[in-house]
């Protein structure tokens, strides 16, 4: 797990950091938080489900994009690091780089550029943390203004995905990925979906409501997604061969990192 530590003029001034070399370092996720704003790019490649978070009163639902089936390994990075799909969700793309809450201010509020520890080295020929003047340097910018971009989508976001837990929309999902014949089918715990039949029967001042929030977009997404489940199988196949030596034969690199930029455009 990363150790995230706030970026400081005055203790890293000297400093350089690693860049993210490939998606390593999420192989084991086995879900990625997901934004309304990259719908149309998520869509081709993932099934999207929710996660719950906080209890009682603090409870939440997170849309995340589905990138395991419950094991350790997260399907969609290749061993050597490439992403096996051409759209990297945002929430990986920051990386060594995030943004994180104070700690006198946990609930939300003022924010701070922070790093993964283990990128920080004092390599001279790694990429600077500031110039000479003492600003972030523009790689470094760069990655922070995508963040805040980042940031103010996931907060409409979240108001979305509450509008439908408060809506009733939101169910538990009991998921099970056929693994092929005579093999047992996997159960995944944990996940939630949009009840579709629930949705159907809104009164219309209620669907009207969502729609203004942006909360339809976020359930039709999840439900139109759900044909995307044989991605995993098929990512878990090919994953399968490469662990037996035996690489498929149709060149992926096709599927590699095509979107990997820091630009904030989910347009289509």
């Amino acid at each position: 797990m990363p150790e995230w530590i706030a970026v400081s003029r005055n203790e890293h001034a000297d400093k350089t950091f690693m860049p993210r070399q490939g998606y390593g370092f999420a192989a084991q996720q086995q879900v990625v938080p997901v934004l309304i704003a990259e719908l149309t790019k998520l869509l081709p490649h993932y099934a999207l489900g929710f996660i719950q978070q906080g209890e009682g009163a603090h409870q939440s639902y997170q849309p995340v994009a589905l990138t395991g089936l419950g094991g350790e390994r997260n399907l969609y990075v290749h061993p050597d690091g490439r992403w096996l799909a051409s759209y990297v969700p945002s929430s990986l793309r920051g990386h060594p780089f995030a943004l994180a809450n104070t700690h006198d201010n946990a609930e939300g509020g003022q924010q701070v550029l922070a790093i993964d520890q283990a990128s920080l080295t004092d390599d001279s020929d790694a990429e600077a943390l500031f110039d000479e003047a003492g600003n972030l340097s523009e790689k470094v910018q760069q990655t922070l203004d995508f963040l805040t971009q980042c940031e103010k989508s996931r907060q409409a976001t979240h108001a979305a995905s509450q509008l439908l837990g408060d809506t009733g929309l939101i169910e538990p999902w009991p998921l099970k990925i056929e693994h092929g014949e005579g093999q047992e089918p996997l159960n995944v715990q944990g996940l939630y979906r949009i009840n579709e039949k629930a949705l159907n029967a809104l009164a219309a001042d209620a669907f009207a409501d969502l729609r203004k929030h942006g909360a339809l977009a976020l359930a039709y997404a999840q439900l139109f997604s759900m044909s995307q489940l044989s991605q995993l199988t098929e990512r878990a196949k090919f994953h399968e061969k490469h662990a037996a030596q035996q690489p498929p034969r149709e060149n992926l690199d096709h599927v590699f990192d095509d979107e990997d930029d820091l630009i904030f455009d989910f347009g289509d």
